[in-house]
């Protein structure tokens, strides 16, 4: 091989691993922005029932329940998935969602009061 060989040989082979360099960084950004969102969401407990009654949020949503009633309340998931404590006036609990599903939930002082949590 001629030195003029080799040196082609080397700026080729130079140019393709930054390009393959390039196109790795690129679909990991890209990837990125891709992601669905796991902004906070909110459920408000007030005049004895849950708002939203029904809550859609992608995987790894955090879901605060806030008591805006003036008795107490609680948040359990139907299938024992979560539980807060008895909540008074103003008083919070959060869940993280880490899988797809529904999740259903009610008040345990208040068995009427239901709700629904959908992870997509």
């Amino acid at each position: 091989m001629t030195r003029i060989n080799v040196w082609f040989a080397k700026v080729a082979t130079a140019g393709m691993i930054a390009m393959l360099l390039l196109a790795r960084s690129s679909s990991v950004l890209a990837g990125s922005n891709d992601q669905p969102s796991t902004a906070p969401a909110a459920v408000k407990i007030d005049n004895f029932s849950f708002g939203p009654q029904t809550l859609t949020v992608q995987v790894g949503a955090t879901v605060t329940w806030t008591n805006r009633d003036d008795i107490p309340h609680t948040a359990v998931s139907t299938d024992g998935v979560f539980k807060s404590k008895v909540m008074d006036t103003d008083e919070k609990f959060s869940y993280t969602f880490t899988k797809p599903g529904t999740y259903p939930y009610y008040c345990t002082i208040h068995p009427k009061m239901t709700g629904k949590v959908v992870v997509q």
